[in-house]
């Protein structure tokens, strides 16, 4: 990895042998990216690798289902150590959480690559989400132990604020928005070791994690992530901010800039969601 910030990008791809066909592979070209996480790639590792190139080491968890799911890191060298255990032994995680240790220019660096489940109020997908919300409370303070540099990136498919939801009114009894799911971000994001009170007034303990995404925007609306497909969600900015870097404090405070790579037109789209691409200056 080059000894200038390292670029690091996370998107939620929808499927990458699709947005290859509708132009990630120029994106990519052009974006100069050291690490790239990516969720829901429903697809083979061949796949990524024949997509991405042999300049590209990938990382890969596939989901239990075929077709479903995915998460990989790809980067210009390999790690050292990769890990995809998570949660309780009886608890599928597969193709949702992916870890991986790299060496930057001497500097330990921790990244994983998440996608946390959609849910369903009221359905066994919803009871899923917060499985892996429990078990994402539970892996935190572990790798803050492990890593002083250390990111979790992915389509977290919760917005954390009603500034990161465009409708958030209309959004307040659905998943995605639950003060149930969201409480789980205040103890995320809250002071290490404070007394949290979250959204749904349950009371934990902070995590002291660090929103890049907020902290570089500020209290503004968005910026969005996601848009829906139906209807104008996209020409009028009716979106969601559902993709995140979460970083610790000692990461966070190496920032060096924040963008979001919002298509120019719907019609130039090829995801869904748009990536997110930060550079640490570490």
């Amino acid at each position: 990895m080059p000894d200038r910030p390292i670029r690091i990008v996370s998107v939620n791809v929808n499927g990458i042998r699709a947005a290859y066909r509708k132009g990630m592979g120029a994106w990519l070209a052009g974006r100069d990216v050291d690490i790239l996480a990516m969720q829901e790639v429903r697809a083979s590792t061949a796949d990524i690798e024949n997509l991405l190139g042999p300049e590209w080491t990938v990382l890969h968890d596939e989901a239990t289902a075929k077709g479903r799911a995915g998460v990989a890191l790809a980067s210009r060298r390999a790690a050292h150590v990769h890990r995809v255990d998570f949660g309780a032994d009886d608890f599928d995680s597969a193709g949702r959480w992916l870890e991986a240790d790299y060496d930057v220019d001497g500097t330990p660096l921790t990244v994983v690559s998440t996608y946390v489940h959609s849910g369903d109020v009221g359905t066994p997908k919803q009871v899923e989400k917060y499985k892996f919300l429990d078990a994402m409370t539970a892996r935190l303070p572990e790798l803050r132990a492990h890593a002083e540099y250390a990111l979790v990136v992915g389509d977290l498919n919760v917005g954390h604020r009603e500034l990161d939801i465009k409708n958030w009114k209309g959004n307040r009894k659905n998943a995605g928005f639950l003060p149930e799911e969201r409480a789980y971000f205040d103890r995320f994001f809250g002071e290490e070791g404070a007394e949290v009170t979250g959204v749904d007034g349950s009371v934990g303990t902070g995590h002291g994690w660090v929103d890049v995404g907020r902290a570089f925007a500020g209290e503004v609306e968005g910026p969005y992530t996601w848009w829906s497909q139906r209807g104008k969600a996209f020409d009028t900015d009716t979106g969601w901010r559902l993709d995140y870097h979460m970083a610790s404090p000692a990461l966070a405070s190496t920032v060096a800039s924040y963008a979001i790579d919002r298509a120019s037109a719907w019609d130039t789209r090829w995801s869904d969601h748009a990536p997110v691409v930060v550079d640490y200056a570490i």
